[in-house]
């Protein structure tokens, strides 16, 4: 059914009124608003995350409700926008170059118009890619990989690392479409996914495989330069055989060392020249490539001459000689050439010369025959060699020599390292590497969710089109031995891939070394950034002196350090060595990119809902298998090394890094596997070979909300060493409403002395109107479903003789019987402030247990594990027993040492004996003062209620004196006989002589009376255990000790406290140990 609406504005309504009524109105509600801000805070009082669009400091209140349409919810709009405000803000909200709520915090207020970014898919992001992805390894390895590899194992590697980016561009298209993302590229994707451990380790290898791109970059400008463009300006010359690669790794080291230093001073003066620049590089590779196509096109009518001389199936560097050939003929003379003066020890004709030589003919083949050639079937299978080896051409006759002749000097083709399937995957992965450019510019897109999927999957299909078609296309129309030849000795010394380009090699040599520089200004350029967003984000406490740089904002010191660590890679010097380092930080990035995709979709979260649909959770798997896969393939000790790095940099953020809650899937992870987990677990006691103390501790606080013994937690993080369970509990007593502030203070001073204490728990602060019962609420409740606690510790009352505190022993009391109605162990540790802190250490001593009753094993477990703790290791742990009168104590002893040896417990073991006797005088005194001073308590609290009553009885006579005579008469009449509510001065005072004679007799009876005989007894057996355990464990340690119940009878409580004061008397360490009455160790396996 369709519904009409009228739109009315809110300000309209409000100016119908009269202005003079208006104001008035506004005056009074201003009162009325300052009013309850006094009295309520803000808003409700609650506490609202924060927001850049809630809590807005910028919001004019005044123009925010004026008209009061919207009056209902005035409490709400101190925190809350409204709806239309809200719309307005986001609607003009830019994608800045730090977008992230902790970055902005202190620029909301000084910040500028921001102008809306222009920048579409192609520009913004295809060409970005593209420039990223086509580099050094097309023009200087590509070809050497497609002849040793064969064409079939070359399209593998290709397919593999294409197909590895492919994956992970898809996984970061759903990223970088879930929600606006500000520039930070793919650190800022994975840690705002993963959490700021991963991201912080993540971002840190990115951070390194940018950096060692740039080293890479810079080795293969220097490589185009020395062997290509100008081979006479090299510094070091060979001046033997053999020295020749390691003079071209020391001239690789000077040329590096000056480039890098040249290339970190233009950053530092002008990186907007940088970019600008960009395009012209960009221009430079698309030109090379255009020009290899156009030169296939050319080789299948009119291939190139590019002569290649073979001696026997052997190929010879043409760097030595001119002529192709042994000798010539000229006006019939023949004549030796320079390359048999090579081989031989003259230039006669009948001179000494090498076996191989002598018996093999010189011939000379094309080396681009063209891509009809049918070259290709000869292509595709890989000719692995080892280091050293001659370059050989497989079909070509040979006729095999003396093997004892020396290589080193001839002028042949040798390969410089020893190749091997793995080690070309290693080479060639950094050429698939740039994915990142697009979503690295995130800032500067018009429509940042539609431009990264399209322009980088686009840019991934386009390279991956180049690399597997120019694959395909170097077999068919090169010759297999000029492809394995590296640096192109036997065609002049020319850039292979440039002998096949048109209109000349120059195309190639000049554009592959303008596009190798311009990548590396530009990693130059990109790594001190991204550097500079970690240190910033304040993750890696270390690196935050990198976050500073220039007025401009330009990061100075990341760029120093990334220079510095460009300078490592260049010091290695070979691109073939430096290539599988930065394949591996790129390769753990990607891995994590995919890891984060496949958590978010996995988890479901609700805010995971990116704009990019065509992904799955099983190719982001795939994608991550592929990337660590493709690692331990590279190079399994560079992959070991790199995670190893990741790891530390993780443990590292984890130990010592400010603590960053982004929203993470990894702690959307860690609540789904509680979850899973805590569902698991089976809702009951465990089985006694996997009990250990779960423990509630339950802690006092001051008035400042501070705890009073701190060293209950010390014990705690003993006994427990990080293991199990532990929840730290107190009680605050009031309303929670008026508590609240006190009570987050409170949490907020346990957590922070348990972060001293490294107790290892959580906090739990309950307001309650009674102490009693939130002690009570705590037993009960505390954990959740399978983990809870099975055991209570807390410290004993000191102060529970002093008549003001007269409610500590009886809460202490009701604690213990209600440990034991809930089935549970009950630790009490009595002067608990003289226990030691975690940081001191027992050189000797004895952990002595007095073993007096048997409920569950308790007493014996936990000296056990507190000696797992350094401040207990070195205590020996002693076992008394008492033995009775009709006792065999030699037997017993025999018992219990069998008993230890079957719980694999190291124990002294000792039985004492306790033999009847009459009971003391002391004893009887002691239990007579113990009763008279429980009686005398008694009538002090009686007579304060019977005063609290006279006062009552006061009140409601003067209530009743200012009511009308009608209700006075009702009154009286409903109140019984035994009350009187009329009172005059001699009733008064008649009363008072009363309540006072009778106090008079009740203190007379108290020195009378004569002590119980129960209490006597059980006085009699405080004292003579006292006796014992003083005469053999005065000096231990720690003295364990069971815990007698509480008596059944509640009038003997305070009776029950002197009991226990009387038996642990005299001793420094004491701790209370009531079991809960279920086994908790087994001597079974």
């Amino acid at each position: 059914m369709p519904t009409s609406f009228t739109v009315v504005p809110v300000e309209a309504q409000g100016e119908e009124r009269e202005p003079a009524e208006r104001d008035g109105q506004r005056q009074e509600e201003e009162g009325e608003e300052e009013d309850d801000e006094r009295e309520r805070g803000s808003g409700d009082g609650v506490a609202r995350e924060s927001s850049p669009f809630i809590n807005s400091a910028e919001m004019d209140r005044g123009n925010m409700y004026e008209g009061k349409n919207m009056a209902l919810f005035e409490e709400e709009m101190d925190s809350n926008p409204m709806v239309s405000s809200l719309l307005n803000k986001l609607a003009n909200y830019t994608n800045l170059t730090q977008g992230v709520v902790e970055h902005e915090a202190d620029e909301d207020s000084k910040r500028k118009e921001v102008k809306v970014p222009r920048m579409g898919t192609f520009i913004g992001v295809y060409l970005p890619c593209l420039q990223n992805i086509l580099g050094v390894i097309l023009f200087l390895r590509l070809t050497w990989i497609v002849g040793t590899a064969g064409v079939l194992e070359s399209f593998i590697i290709v397919f593999m690392c294409c197909a590895c980016t492919m994956l992970t561009a898809i996984s970061m298209s759903a990223i970088a479409t879930n929600g606006v993302v500000p520039a930070g590229g793919s650190y800022y994707m994975i840690s705002r996914s993963l959490g700021p451990e991963f991201g912080g380790a993540v971002g840190l290898c990115f951070y390194l495989g940018t950096t060692f791109a740039g080293a890479m970059y810079i080795l293969g400008t220097i490589e185009i330069l020395l062997t290509y463009i100008s081979p006479s300006a090299a510094i070091f010359k060979a001046e033997e055989v053999g020295e020749e690669t390691e003079a071209m790794l020391n001239n690789m080291r000077v040329y590096g060392t000056c480039i890098i230093i040249l290339m970190a001073i233009v950053v530092f003066v002008g990186v907007k020249y940088v970019n600008k620049l960009a395009l012209v590089f960009l221009a430079c590779v698309i030109l090379s490539i255009i020009a290899i196509y156009a030169g296939v096109i050319k080789t299948a009518f009119d291939p190139p001459d590019f002569p290649i001389c073979l001696l026997g199936n052997r190929t010879l560097s043409k760097r030595s000689f001119d002529v192709c050939a042994k000798f010539t003929e000229s006006n019939n003379e023949t004549k030796t050439t320079t390359l048999w003066r090579l081989f031989c020890d003259s230039s006669l004709l009948n001179a000494t010369c090498d076996d191989y030589f002598s018996l093999n003919n010189v011939t000379e083949i094309q080396g681009i025959p063209g891509i009809m050639s049918g070259v290709l079937a000869d292509n595709l299978w890989s000719a692995y060699s080892e280091k050293g080896s001659i370059v050989e051409k497989k079909d070509q006759p040979s006729v095999a020599g003396s093997e004892d002749t020396k290589m080193g000097g001839l002028p042949y083709v040798f390969t410089d390292i020893m190749t091997y399937f793995t080690m070309l995957v290693g080479i060639y992965f950094p050429s698939v590497t740039g994915i990142m450019a697009g979503s690295n510019r995130s800032g500067d897109l018009k429509d940042a969710q539609k431009s990264i999927p399209t322009g980088t999957i686009l840019a991934i299909s386009t390279t991956s089109f180049i690399y597997l078609s120019c694959i395909v296309l170097f077999g068919a129309c090169i010759e297999g031995v000029i492809l394995r030849d590296k640096f192109g000795e036997a065609v002049d010394g020319n850039l292979v891939v440039g002998t096949l380009a048109w209109p000349s090699p120059w195309v190639i040599v000049i554009g592959s070394f303008f596009s190798t520089c311009g990548a590396g200004l530009q990693s130059l350029t990109g790594a001190p950034r991204l550097l500079q967003a970690i240190a910033r984000d304040g993750i890696v406490p270390f690196l935050q002196v990198f976050g500073h740089g220039k007025a401009n904002g330009e990061p100075t010191w990341a760029l120093l350090l990334t220079a510095g660590i460009c300078e490592i890679g260049i010091l290695i010097a070979s691109l073939d060595s430096v290539a599988p380092i930065l394949s591996m930080f790129f390769l753990m990035c990607y891995m994590f990119v995919n890891l984060a995709c496949a958590v978010q979709t996995l988890l479901r979260t609700p805010n995971w809902r990116p704009r990019f649909k065509y992904y799955h959770w099983t190719l982001s798997f795939l994608g991550m298998s592929l990337c660590l896969a493709l690692m331990f393939i590279c190079s399994w000790y560079y992959a070991l090394i790199a995670m190893l790095i990741a790891g530390c940099i993780y443990k590292y953020i984890e130990y010592r890094g400010a603590e960053k809650e982004w929203g993470d899937g990894i702690r959307g992870l860690s609540l789904n596997a509680a979850r899973y987990a805590l569902l698991r677990v089976e809702d009951g006691p465990p089985h006694t070979k996997n009990w250990r103390p779960q423990l509630l501790v339950l802690l006092n606080l001051d008035s400042e909300q501070l705890v009073k013994h701190p060293r209950l937690l010390s014990f705690t993080s003993q006994l427990k060493a990080g293991k199990g369970l532990t929840i730290v509990g107190s009680v605050l007593q009031g309303i929670y409403l008026d508590k609240c502030t006190e009570a987050q203070k409170a949490e907020e001073n346990v957590k922070a002395l348990m972060g001293v204490e490294k107790t290892k728990g959580f906090c739990q602060i309950v307001v309650s109107p009674h102490f009693r019962d939130g002690i009570s609420y705590l037993i009960q409740s505390a954990g959740l479903g399978g983990m809870k606690h099975n055991t209570v510790l807390m410290a004993w009352p000191q102060s529970w003789k002093q008549t003001e505190n007269r409610f500590s022993w009886k809460n202490f009391v009701d604690t213990v019987r209600e440990t034991t109605a809930a089935q549970q162990a009950l630790l009490v540790a009595k002067n608990i402030d003289l226990f030691p802190t975690n940081q001191e250490r027992f050189t000797e001593g004895n952990i002595d247990v007095w073993w007096i009753v048997h409920d569950g094993g308790m007493l014996m477990l936990l000296p056990f594990l507190l000696r797992q703790h350094k401040v207990w290791r070195k205590c020996k742990m002693r076992i008394f027993t008492v033995a009775q009168m009709d006792d065999n104590s030699i037997q017993m002893k025999k018992d219990l040492q069998m008993f230890l040896y079957h719980l694999r417990l190291n124990a002294e073991v000792e039985v004492v004996e306790m033999f009847e006797n009459d009971i003391s005088a002391f004893t009887y005194e002691k239990t007579l003062m113990m009763e008279q001073r429980s009686q005398m308590l008694k009538q002090m609290q009686l007579s304060k209620n019977e005063r609290e009553r006279e006062a009552q009885l006061i009140h409601d006579r003067n209530t009743a004196s200012h009511s009308a005579p009608a209700i006075k008469a009702s009154v009286a009449a409903a109140v019984p006989e035994k009350v009187q509510m009329t009172w005059t001065k001699e009733k008064f005072v008649a009363e008072k002589h009363k309540n006072k004679d009778s106090n008079v007799s009740g203190f007379k009876d108290i020195f009378n009376m004569k002590p119980n005989q129960s209490n006597v007894r059980r006085m009699h057996t405080a004292v003579k255990l006292n006796g014992v355990v003083l005469n053999k464990s005065q000096h231990a340690q720690l003295v364990l000790l069971n815990m007698p119940g509480p008596p059944k009878n509640r009038k003997g409580d305070e009776n029950y406290m002197e009991f226990l004061e009387v038996l642990t008397e005299g001793l420094d360490r004491v701790l209370l140990v009531r079991g809960s009455g279920r086994e908790v160790i087994t001597i079974y396996s």
